[in-house]
């Protein structure tokens, strides 16, 4: 008889325990989330380290194992435990929650773990407290610089000026900081007049972010268009930043601020039928997976199981394969393009999908540059002590860029971006924007 035909007549008994039993309370209730069944769940087989672009590169640095389920006891346990400072050198990029076979909430407990450093531990007279404060609020100093974009532009790209930045915030002076538009992308929705097309069941609120706010409107411009095109009636809710540069610097109070303005203004429009959409995918993955762990607002659950990346939205509904299929692209955008799949694109499983839906375009050819991580990772790589780090960390990612047929980039976020021009020289576009060249007319 095969062991396939095996057969036994085995009943394991159900749980009997006792009805008066009390389990043994290893740690004391508290107020926050309860991260203990997924420390648990760590084995140590630190496939986490060896994903970590950041332990790579930096001998100094622990790794995820360490500031994830290791740190997280240690702070449960001993009251006099004080944080390593090493988690403040995590970049968030979250490799490590795709890495873990074990589902281990990696990035949950570093986020948890950097806010009580910044909370407990960091000087709030020190440098680098409010070099990293201003970094996490980008979108506050974006706002008062869109009141003078030129000036603003020029200053901050001022030889002498970012000299001094350097030396006192400790912000490189070896990158260049982005142009601000002299239009925001709410200046032209609310000049337009807001949405053009109607609908009672295909609705979708944009979460446009900082970046395509008041650095990129066309990326914002192209996807309204794109869903408007597609019969979408597209709302702007009032929004903050989604926090994704507040988490990485443990500003955790900072990140629920702006989490309750989104998760209010979302869930209203998710009660009325509209799911929310995205055009940086670090900002669907703080939605979408931040948010409910980091936070337990009403509504936060709702805004999740409803938010996506504008691009996974429109595959998932729409036959966008067909249309590009049947499409052809001319003119400025007739390219061939270097593709990087960010981090968090890659922890949302997006990694393929532009690869994927332009191999069918006629008059684009589109490359994989690989798997590595830019090295940039929102603000660590603007770190005076992180640069060189953050470009050996992108040293990778150059060289497969180089070696590509095309010499334009593609990205959809915005920071990895920043790093891919920086590196090559490239021009850098977003999916949105071909999209719209392709199908809009």
């Amino acid at each position: 008889m095969s062991d396939t035909d095996h057969t036994s007549d085995f009943e394991p008994a159900a749980p009997n325990p006792d009805e008066n039993h009390e389990p043994t309370q290893v740690f004391g209730e508290a107020e926050e989330f309860d991260l203990r069944p997924g420390a648990d769940s760590c084995y140590k087989c630190s496939s986490c380290d060896t994903s970590c672009p950041v332990a790579e590169v930096d001998d100094d640095f622990p790794g995820p194992k360490f500031q994830g389920p290791e740190q997280w006891r240690l702070t449960q346990t001993d009251e006099d435990y004080e944080v390593d400072e090493s988690v403040m050198s995590c970049s968030n990029c979250m490799r490590c929650d795709d890495a873990c076979p074990s589902g281990v909430p990696l990035s949950q407990m570093h986020n948890t773990t950097r806010g009580r450093y910044v909370d407990e531990q960091m000087s709030k007279l020190s440098v680098e407290y409010w070099r990293n404060r201003i970094l996490a609020n980008y979108r506050t100093s974006a706002a008062l610089a869109s009141k003078v974009p030129r000036l603003a532009s020029f200053a901050m790209n001022f030889g002498p000026a970012r000299w001094v930045m350097e030396k006192t915030l400790g912000v490189t002076s070896e990158r260049d900081f982005p142009e601000f538009a002299t239009e925001t992308f709410t200046d032209w929705w609310q000049a337009r007049g807001g949405a053009q097309v109607q609908s009672d069941d295909k609705r979708v609120a944009y979460f446009h972010g900082c970046y395509a706010e008041y650095n990129t409107p066309e990326v914002a411009k192209a996807l309204v268009r794109l869903f408007e095109h597609f019969g979408y009636q597209v709302a702007v809710p009032e929004q903050g930043c989604s926090g994704t540069p507040m988490f990485a610097n443990g500003m955790l109070d900072d990140a629920r601020r702006d989490a309750e303005t989104n998760v209010a203004s979302l869930s209203a429009l998710v009660e009325e039928g509209y799911d929310a959409v995205c055009s940086c995918t670090s900002c669907s993955m703080s939605l979408r997976q931040e948010y409910p762990e980091l936070f337990d607002f009403e509504g936060t659950a709702e805004v999740a199981a409803h938010t996506y990346e504008a691009v996974e939205y429109l595959r998932i509904h729409e036959d966008l394969s067909g249309a590009v299929a049947d499409a052809d692209v001319d003119g400025e955008l007739a390219e061939e393009f270097a593709y990087h799949a960010p981090c968090h694109a890659r922890n949302q499983g997006l990694d393929r999908q532009a690869v994927e839906l332009f191999r069918d375009l006629d008059g684009v050819d589109i490359e994989d540059v690989g798997d590595s991580c830019s090295g940039i990772s929102g603000t660590y790589g603007w770190k005076e002590e992180k640069y060189d780090y953050s470009m050996e960390i992108g040293e990778e990612m150059f060289d497969h860029m180089e070696d590509a047929e095309g010499q334009t980039g593609m990205t959809e976020c915005p920071t990895c971006a920043m790093q891919m021009e920086h590196g090559t020289g490239y021009e850098i576009r977003h999916p949105l924007e071909l999209l719209e060249a392709a199908l809009v007319e």
